[in-house]
């Protein structure tokens, strides 16, 4: 499994996923997926995110950078926190890093008050 399509094609089938599954998980049609698979086409940024997030894989592996599939620590924190960044608004997001940054910060000094008794 040389190619990014080998590779789709691979995953594809181990899950037992017809290419008319993996295309309506990804949001591609059967026949931009085929093409993507037989490396008549190469898939744009956003098509090859679904592709990686509708296989559980991470992109590296499809890209052939890596031979382990499974999908990146950092992925699967953020799918994890709560239904990952994109169920938030840029706002809510930045409320969050604003609320963590002071949490971290009181922490700090509750730390230092303890260590200077």
């Amino acid at each position: 499994m040389h190619t990014l399509g080998d590779r789709i094609k691979h995953l594809r089938e181990q899950k037992n996923l017809t290419q008319k599954d993996l295309a309506s998980r990804a949001g591609l049609t059967t026949v931009q997926l085929s093409r993507y698979e037989t490396n008549d086409r190469k898939p744009d940024p956003e098509s090859l995110r679904r592709i990686v997030d509708a296989l559980d894989t991470n992109g590296d592996y499809l890209l052939g950078r890596t031979s382990d599939p499974s999908p990146t620590e950092e992925i699967q924190a953020n799918m994890s926190f709560y239904g990952g960044p994109e169920a938030y608004t840029a706002d809510e997001i930045a409320m969050m890093e604003a609320a963590l940054k002071a949490y971290r910060e009181q922490k700090k000094k509750l730390l230092d008050n303890q260590s200077n008794k």
